[in-house]
């Protein structure tokens, strides 16, 4: 299949691998799909869906990304689709030059900055993504969440390609808003949870809730409105401030994993409640929530993800072999 391609530059600096990986968060995520050098991602455009692939062919202090386009001519609106998904999608244009100059002058936060340089604050490609993604993860480990994604956008998200090389966009909201609770039970959704999804696809479809719309709320309203929605607590309303609505001074604090990975980082004894990691960050505001996304990669890297998979191969130097990797 021909794929037409076009040139993005990121707000420097930019690694496309370790942002890929705070995306994704697992190695198995079918959606968000990543070898070590590419990135890709099904897109369904009003023209049909499409399939791009991101290659970063410069260092991170002049990124450049190579995008290939699969599935539709490269015209100036499947351009355009495209160019705004992956700048939300992976924090094209989020410039985080005030968070260095702030890390440069904390000794702990510094040296986690300088570590992962390059990571951007990345984002669900719409806040519907982010609130499926949530729901499916409630309460459950991240991993067993990720599987229930998997089979989700398998089975409800649009195809491309055909046979064994068929992958799968994730799930619109139309797509869900036709099924039950008990449909979703095969995927091993709970029936409150798949109660939840259907319900929430429904009120999208039929414009009864326009999600992205909390985008113009301060943050105590934008909770109160999701906080309204079955299957939504104060959990998964701050996981949507963060990573649906790219809010990046929110951190999560009612998230287990994000606690423990706070609570190593400071060499903490004691465990943390909801308010105890709002002290503890209090030193850091407005940038809590870039803390917890470098306390995630932190834990992927802990556990090997980065590792073995092209990570370092991706993020070298040497701008000639950024190009030779690109055109291998």
């Amino acid at each position: 299949m021909s794929r037409a391609t076009f040139l993005l530059e990121p707000v420097p600096p930019f690694r496309l691998d370790l942002t890929v990986w705070t995306l994704r968060r697992r190695l198995d995520y079918a959606v968000d799909r990543w070898d070590g050098i590419i990135y890709r991602r099904v897109l369904p455009l009003p023209a049909g869906p499409v399939e791009v692939a991101v290659t970063q062919v410069a260092p991170p202090e002049a990124a450049q990304l190579r995008v290939a386009v699969a599935g539709q001519p490269l015209r100036a609106a499947v351009r355009a689709h495209v160019t705004s998904a992956l700048e939300r999608l992976l924090g094209l244009r989020t410039d985080l030059a005030e968070f260095y100059q702030f890390a440069a002058h904390d000794r702990r936060l510094g040296q986690l900055a300088q570590r992962f340089r390059g990571l951007k604050p990345p984002r669900f490609a719409t806040v519907f993504e982010g609130a499926i993604n949530a729901m499916a993860c409630q309460q459950i480990t991240l991993t067993l969440g990720i599987r229930l994604l998997n089979r989700l956008a398998l089975a409800h998200g649009t195809r491309f390609g055909e046979g064994a090389e068929a992958v799968h966009a994730f799930p619109r909201p139309e797509n869900l808003a036709r099924l039950n609770a008990a449909d979703l039970r095969q995927f091993g959704l709970s029936q409150q949870k798949g109660r939840a999804m259907t319900e929430l696809a429904r009120s999208v479809t039929e414009g009864r809730l326009d999600l992205e719309g909390l985008a113009d709320l301060p943050d105590p309203e934008a909770v109160a409105r999701l906080e309204e929605l079955r299957g939504v607590g104060r959990w998964t309303a701050e996981y949507l401030l963060l990573r649906g609505l790219g809010r990046v001074h929110v951190f999560p604090g009612d998230d287990v994993g994000a606690r423990n990975n706070l609570r190593r980082w400071l060499r903490l004894k004691r465990q943390l409640d909801y308010e105890g990691v709002r002290q503890v960050l209090a030193r850091w505001e407005p940038f809590a929530g870039l803390v917890y996304f470098h306390l995630l990669l932190d834990r992927l890297a802990a556990a090997g993800y980065l590792s073995g998979e092209g990570s370092q191969r991706s993020a070298g130097g040497n701008p000639r072999k950024w190009v030779a990797d690109a055109e291998t």
